[in-house]
């Protein structure tokens, strides 16, 4: 009888955290019944794989999704945001990212995806107003890192190279971010940005860099971050690798093309066509 009664206390604290998480997480979906429905579907499907939670085998399911940026913004109390009907280049490699880490779980609820994605997007996968979100990928890459999620892969290119640079573009350009006029989050993203005061980060040169070379460290799945000369940025795009009988090619949502695209240039001619200063690599990673 006591051994049932301990039995029964331990399942009702467990039940009652799981509803104090999710009462505690909020949740704001662009379509609710269609975006649940559709999260759903993928994760069963996935989840069921031999091998659960390719990255790329979700993401190219997203192949066609209008692009829209922004769809972050706007709420004057921060919350977490759902939208699969229209993706920018973060928020579509965000949204794999959770789905693939949730499947590779074995697990297929919409409520699992939620809590990935939050753990994904918000500084030690806490929602506490707008600065908690990571919104450098500088900062993004170190705290998801941290947490055993992503790892940097950049360094493992015999081309590496550092950059030391200060972060501090979103302050010095407020006027850009309407949550910044709210003297609270301007003066919380600058205490974020002085952690990131000459910060020092691996990086692979742009310029005549070939596709065998990328794919000496690269996986299919992998996630690729432009890097930028831009004074105060670390970052202006991010994608998801594609391997193509040895090529990598990048999905990602493209302002140019309006959408969601697997592009028709390999990475590599990408990159010399854009001309970015650099590329980032890490992969995801499933405890």
């Amino acid at each position: 009888m006591v051994s049932q009664i301990k039995s029964a206390l331990v399942a009702l604290a467990v039940a009652s955290q799981a509803i104090f998480t999710l009462s505690a997480q909020e949740v704001k979906f662009n379509h609710e019944a269609t975006d649940t429905a559709r999260i759903t579907t993928i994760l069963i499907k996935e989840a069921g794989m031999p091998s659960p939670g390719s990255v790329t085998r979700i993401a190219e399911q997203f192949v066609g999704t209008p692009y829209a940026g922004g769809t972050l913004e706007g709420d004057s109390i921060e919350t977490l945001r759902v939208n699969l009907d229209s993706l920018d280049c973060t928020t579509y490699v965000e949204t794999v990212l959770a789905l693939a880490y949730t499947a590779a779980e074995h697990r297929s609820s919409w409520r699992d995806f939620t809590y990935n994605l939050r753990r994904i997007r918000y500084r030690n996968g806490d929602i506490n107003g707008y600065p908690s979100r990571l919104h450098y990928v500088s900062d993004w890459i170190v705290d998801n890192g941290a947490r055993g999620i992503l790892q940097e892969i950049t360094t493992a290119s015999p081309k590496v190279r550092y950059r030391v640079k200060s972060l501090d573009f979103m302050s010095t350009h407020r006027k850009l971010y309407p949550a910044l006029a709210d003297d609270d989050n301007y003066y919380k993203i600058k205490s974020v940005e002085a952690g990131f005061s000459n910060h020092r980060y691996p990086y692979i040169k742009g310029t005549g860099l070939k596709g065998k070379q990328i794919a000496e460290v690269a996986q299919d799945g992998d996630i690729v971050i432009f890097t930028t000369s831009t004074p105060g940025l670390d970052a202006t795009h991010m994608g998801i690798i594609k391997m193509a009988d040895g090529t990598p090619m990048l999905l990602h949502a493209s302002s140019k093309e309006k959408k969601v695209v697997l592009d028709q240039l390999s990475l590599a001619d990408y990159i010399a066509r854009n001309r970015p200063e650099g590329i980032r690599l890490v992969r995801m990673t499933v405890k």
